[in-house]
């Protein structure tokens, strides 16, 4: 197919669409998203507290922190900034973006050891 100027044009792409939720749907979801929000929000205020501690969370993470951002859990740390915090997932070869699932083992590993001590 040629277009005004005489070129090849591609023709236009049909990509595939998710069908729409059902009102029902988006209610289920959103009661999912709060309850993963408010576990989330607990387990900081533990690690806050210090009732929890990061290592143990990241050895063994719940399911509701699978796609969490590993440095928002660090920063929930007492005396943990956003400078240290840095420098830890730096030592470790750890993106600020990557989600708690998205650790490699040795990603895994090496933030533990860090954080232990």
């Amino acid at each position: 197919m040629r277009n005004n100027h005489g070129y090849m044009s591609t023709p236009p792409s049909t990509s595939a669409q998710t069908p729409e939720r059902t009102r029902q749907q988006r209610i289920e979801a959103l009661q999912r998203a709060n309850g993963i929000r408010t576990e989330r929000a607990r387990l900081k205020e533990c690690l806050k507290n210090g009732e929890a501690h990061i290592a143990q969370v990241l050895e063994e993470p719940p399911e509701y922190l699978h796609t969490a951002k590993v440095f928002d859990l660090i920063m929930a740390v007492p005396k943990f900034g956003r400078v240290k915090t840095a420098r830890i997932l730096e030592r470790c070869r750890v993106s600020p973006s990557k989600t708690v699932i998205g650790l490699t083992p040795r990603q895994r590993r090496e933030l533990v050891e860090h954080l232990k001590g």
